[in-house]
């Protein structure tokens, strides 16, 4: 995949970025529960990137990180925990997180930070909208704004680093892949995530313009389950009580994914490899790629949660007095089809 680099200051960054990803074969531990903000723990450090000096001054540099709840998803918590881990007292941080799935309570964590004179302020936004104004004024407060994990519909200016994943290639790289099923007609239960987030409109995106585009294309059931696998198996449970034909589940996360397979199995309805149904997911946790392997799944859409060593270096870049030549960074990502995948692309890509 085509992605732009920060720099050459980045370049040690992306290695260590990418080896992150392959190390993550053990499955992240359980996220402490959610608060509306916590200090950061002293976390292990053993698969944070190596700190430099905090600070011209000697002081921790403040960080105010504002994310999804951690309980969402696998990939949220390995990606909550990549954060502490780089984030922590000991790589010179003083960090503090924030953690919701709606929008107006992050800005207000967002507000909150401002006040209290964090130097820079991570934001995974909850919805792409409604930004512009609290960004101005972190912006007119001197602290630096960096986007993780999902972009904004905000004017770059607001904002000085960008590491997102393409939500919209995930989208369509998982489109694509259904599409050389060569099925004679697709009939799919559409399951998304919460909507306005940008993977439920990146992942959206795509099938809905092919279903628009293909008269075998049809959308049996469209519905959010915000993420949460007991809303997808009830939403297909609805499908199958309704009796409507269906071949193809398309579920914007893994956990979406198990859950409508839990519907599937208390149906006796058989999917994966050559089976009934089609199912695929996103994010790839390891448990799901073990499902591809062992073919009760068809595919799964990789999304890297470990954007931490990216985001150290453009601070310590801009901590030393040094620019950022380019504002975004495309996290490498891919597809994995369960007739192909190896167990060692489930030790080295599953998080």
């Amino acid at each position: 995949m085509k992605k732009k680099v920060l720099a050459m200051v980045l370049a040690t960054a992306m290695v260590l970025g990418l080896t992150a990803c392959g190390s993550a074969a053990a499955p992240a531990a359980e996220a402490p529960a959610a608060e509306a903000v916590e200090e950061a723990p002293a976390a292990d450090t053993a698969e944070a990137p190596a700190a430099e000096a905090p600070a011209a001054s000697g002081e921790a540099i403040k960080v105010g990180i504002i994310n999804n709840d951690p309980n969402e998803s696998g990939y949220r918590t390995a990606n909550d925990k990549d954060l502490k881990a780089t984030f922590s007292a000991e790589n010179g941080y003083d960090a503090q997180f924030a953690y919701s799935l709606k929008n107006d309570e992050q800005i207000a964590a967002a507000q909150k930070f401002i006040q209290d004179g964090v130097d820079y302020l991570l934001l995974s936004a909850a919805d792409t909208s409604g930004w512009d104004s609290v960004l101005k004024d972190a912006q007119d407060a001197g602290i630096q704004v960096i986007l993780f994990d999902r972009t904004i519909d905000a004017d770059p200016s607001l904002y000085a680093a960008s590491i997102v994943s393409d939500m919209d290639k995930e989208g369509q790289t998982a489109v694509d892949w259904l599409a050389g099923q060569n099925l004679d007609e697709y009939n799919v239960i559409h399951i998304q995530g919460v909507m306005g987030s940008a993977a439920q409109k990146g992942r959206s995106g795509a099938l809905d313009a092919k279903v628009a585009a293909e008269a075998n294309w049809n959308i049996v059931k469209q519905q959010t389950a915000e993420w949460n696998a007991e809303n997808a198996q009830q939403i297909v449970q609805s499908v199958i009580d309704a009796g409507t034909p269906f071949n193809v589940i398309y579920a914007e996360n893994d956990d979406m994914a198990k859950g409508a397979v839990a519907a599937l199995d208390a149906a006796n309805i058989s999917h994966g490899v050559g089976k009934d149904v089609i199912v695929m997911g996103f994010d790839c946790n390891k448990w799901a790629l073990e499902e591809l392997l062992a073919q009760n799944w068809n595919y799964d859409g990789q999304c890297n949660p470990f954007q931490s060593s990216y985001i150290d270096t453009v601070i310590k870049t801009l901590q030393s007095g040094g620019t950022i030549a380019e504002k975004t960074i495309i996290m490498d990502e891919k597809g994995f089809d369960a007739s192909t995948i190896t167990q060692a692309d489930v030790d080295q890509y599953g998080i």
